[in-house]
Parts: structure tokens; sequence; C-alpha cells
């Protein structure tokens, strides 16, 4: 298998990965904090707060799947210098976003507690939950803004201000939990609440610092305050909505998928929940790895269409396919030499970090083949346009096998919790069977542009 000879692939591989991945680090690690501060001050607290956040998981992967659908279309469109429809593309989306962010505003609102019972039954842990929703279902509208405009972005190969934006949050949060959680410097000791006020704060000062951006800052798309009012051309939008249905009902997939799980572990076992939160959410920042491997290689993949670059595609693939198994076996070997240190730091009981110790041995494992399959999928594959494939996939393998045979494990065969993690995360391996096999002998590439800048015409499959 040769490798790409361009000098230019692997600096612009490398330069826009290593961004999106401080980027990603930085945001969970507005989690981690959160985590680690919470768990010092209470077990329960750290639970309640898991809890509402397999909520915003869903939310937060559906907001993905509205944004990766600019970066899919957008990135061929600025591949053949064209930024106009990007504009229409990401007024669409803010308004998409934006009815979203009310739909899980009343629900968490009105249902709080309903919601929050389907991951635990165990009272004090709603409770705390409960405390934490009063505040957090206001960030949901500053999220909605801030992701849609970072894909926006995105889409035109600029990604430092996320990274920028990102360490501002962590900064800002993790000063104001650090005085609010705990009640320093003659503050009152609020908790979850505390936690919930420093990520508000946080949400609301990085959607402010990203639209001063758009409006003085930014050169290519020029996106005004009348694009997310206004209509978009109808077959720009239908377009648009061919692209983003089959990745909703992934991300909403996906989404269901980690709420599932943690509702299956917190059913079985106390300590479960908050084991789980503490590695998941370790696990969720090596990851940043693969993430940010899938949105490299969507962009890379969806401007060499745009610049008709089709006879380069495969030879792309294939090496990327390479830097991503590369990456792979050295973030699993990063997450199993840090997770013992990371452990220390917690305040768990020795049971909660024993259990959350052998949770991150098997997802240390995981991390490779996760680090394969998702950027294959997810990157080349559906940047690529073929987003119905990447569906199928996870319909087949998330709720016709893993979620079954997790549940049975769990609550049938009575399974050990970790041998409930091995189920559940599974797919991470077997997927990259079917990924290698459709990326280097299937047809994937498809041309999603309009041959005129409003979107009229007829888009072809390449």
């Amino acid at each position: 298998m040769a490798m790409v000879k361009e000098k230019g692939f692997y600096s612009n591989f490398f330069s826009m990965w290593i961004v999106l991945v401080l980027q990603n680090v930085v945001t969970l690690s507005v989690n981690l904090a959160d985590n680690m501060m919470l768990g010092a001050y209470s077990e329960t607290s750290l639970s309640g707060v898991a809890a509402v956040n397999q909520v915003q998981f869903i939310y937060q992967y559906l907001l993905l799947a509205v944004g990766e659908g600019i970066v899919i279309i957008g990135s061929q469109y600025f591949g053949k210098k064209n930024t106009d429809p990007i504009r229409k593309l990401s007024g669409l989306a803010l308004r998409i976003a934006l009815v979203m962010a009310v739909i899980l505003f009343a629900i968490m609102s009105i249902f709080p507690h309903l919601v929050l019972s389907a991951f635990t039954t165990d009272e004090a842990i709603i409770r705390e939950g409960m405390r934490y929703v009063t505040v957090i279902r206001f960030t949901y509208f500053f999220f909605a803004v801030t992701q849609i405009l970072l894909a926006t972005l995105r889409s035109t190969g600029v990604v430092n201000i996320a990274l920028y934006l990102s360490v501002i949050t962590l900064l800002i949060n993790c000063s104001i939990n650090y005085t609010l959680i705990y009640g320093h410097f003659g503050a009152p000791r609020m908790g979850v609440v505390g936690a919930a006020i420093g990520t508000l704060v946080a949400r609301i000062i990085e959607t402010t610092i990203v639209i001063i951006y758009m409006i003085r800052k930014e050169k290519n798309i020029h996106l005004k305050a009348a694009d997310v009012v206004r209509g978009t051309d109808p077959v720009l939008a239908q377009d648009y909505v061919k692209v983003i249905i089959p990745m909703l009902i992934i991300n909403a997939l996906w989404g269901f998928n980690n709420a599932v799980q943690n509702a299956i572990l917190g059913h079985m076992t106390a300590r479960a929940i908050a084991a789980n939160s503490v590695a998941t959410t370790l696990f969720l920042m090596v990851k940043s790895t693969g993430q940010g491997s899938a949105s490299t290689a969507s962009f890379i993949v969806g401007h060499a269409i745009g610049e008709g670059k089709k006879d380069q595609l495969r030879d792309y693939a294939k090496t990327l396919q390479i830097l991503f198994l590369l990456i792979g076996i050295a973030s699993g070997l990063i997450l199993y030499l840090i997770r013992v240190p990371i452990l220390n730091v917690y305040n768990l009981t020795p049971e909660t970090k024993e259990m959350a110790n052998r949770f991150l041995i098997i997802l240390s494992v995981v991390c490779v083949g996760m680090s394969y399959q998702m950027p294959t999928n997810a990157g080349i594959i559906r940047g690529g346009g073929d987003t119905k494939y990447c569906m199928i996939v996870d319909l087949v393998s998330i709720w016709g096998i893993v979620i079954p045979i997790s549940f049975i494990m769990a609550f049938v065969v009575k399974a050990s919790p970790e041998i409930v993690v091995i189920c559940l995360n599974a797919d991470q391996i077997f997927k990259g069977i079917p990924a290698f096999i459709k990326c280097n002998y299937g047809h994937w590439a498809k041309k999603l542009t309009r041959d005129d800048a409003d979107g009229e015409g007829e888009a072809a499959a390449g």
C-alpha cells in the first residue's frame, strides 16, 4: 500500500488534526474538571450530574449532525471557491439547532424527574440531578449557536478559533466551579448548582466571542443575522436535509446508546454509574484523537471532491487509514498509562475506584478499534457524501447487536459490570471490518454541490 507522497497532504492533516484534538481535549476537560470537583464534593452529586449529562450527550450528538452537514457539503463548495451556499446552509442549520434547544429546554423544564429516573432509581441522585437541571437547561441555547458557527468555520478550514474558545471556557468554568461548588472566597457553598452556573457563564461568553469573531474577523462567508431569519433556497435546503437526516438518525442512536449504557449500568449496581462516569469522561478525552481524525478526514475528502481530485481520493483514503491505526495504538496506550494517576485524584470509595480502573483497561483496547473505524466511517466515507451507509451500519450494530446482547448479559445472565461494558463497546471493534471493505472496495465519493451559487440544478453522484 503506497502512502501519499504530497508533503502538503500531511501538513494539512496534522495541522488541522492537532488543533481539533486539542480543542476536543480542552472542551472535555471542562467535564473532567466538573467530575473531579464534584467527585471530591460528593459521589451522589457526581452521579446526579452524570445522569443529566446523558441527555446532554444526545443533544450534543444531534447538534453535531446538523453541523457536520455544513462541513460535508460546505467543504465541497469551498473546494470550488463558492461560499454563498455555505452562508445559506449556516442560516438554515442555526434555525434547526435553535428549535432543538427549545424542545430540550421544555422537556427538561417540565419532566426532569421522569427523564432522570430513566438512568437511576436512586432518589438522592435524582434530586441532585434536578438541582443541576434548574440552571444547566439555559446553556442549551448558547451551545447550539456556538456549535453551528464553529462547524460553519470548519467547513472553510478555520479551526483555531474553536481551540481558543475551549481554553477560555475551561479557565472560566474551573474558576467559577472552584468558587461556587465548595464556597471559597466567601461565596456560598452551592454544590451542583455552582457547577451549573460555571458552565452557563462559560457558554454565554464563548457564544459572545464566536459571534464577534464572525462579525469582525471572518473573511470567507460573511454571515449576517438576516441569513438566520430569511428562507433558504429550497433546492439547497433539500440537498442539506438529504445529508443530515441519516446523520441525525446515526447521532441520535449514538446519543441514546450512551444513555442506554448508563441506564443499564446504573440499574445494575449503585456504584456502577459513578465508576462509568469517571471512566467514560477520561475515555472521551482520549477518544478526541479519533474524533479529530474524523473531522479532519471529512474536510480533506470533501475539499478534494470539490476541487475535482477524485483520482487521488483512493490514495488519500489508504494513507488516512494507516494514520488512523497509528493514532489508535498510541491513544490506547496513553489511556492505559494515565488511568491510575487520574483515578487517584477522585474521592471515590475503593470499590468504585477499582471498578472504574477495570472499565478503563477495557476501554484502552476499545480505543484502538474506535480510532480506526470511527474516522474511516464518519470521516472518509461520510465525509465523501455517503451518509446512508453509516446509518445502516450503526442501526444494525447498535440496536440489532450491541444493546440487545448487553441487556441480556446485564439482566438475564446477571454478568458483571465489566462484561457488560465489553458488550456495550464491542461494536467499536467489529465495525472496523465493514469500514475497511467499504472504504477500500466500495463506492463512497459523491458530488454534493450544485453548478451555480444559488444551488439550482442537479447534484451528481461521483
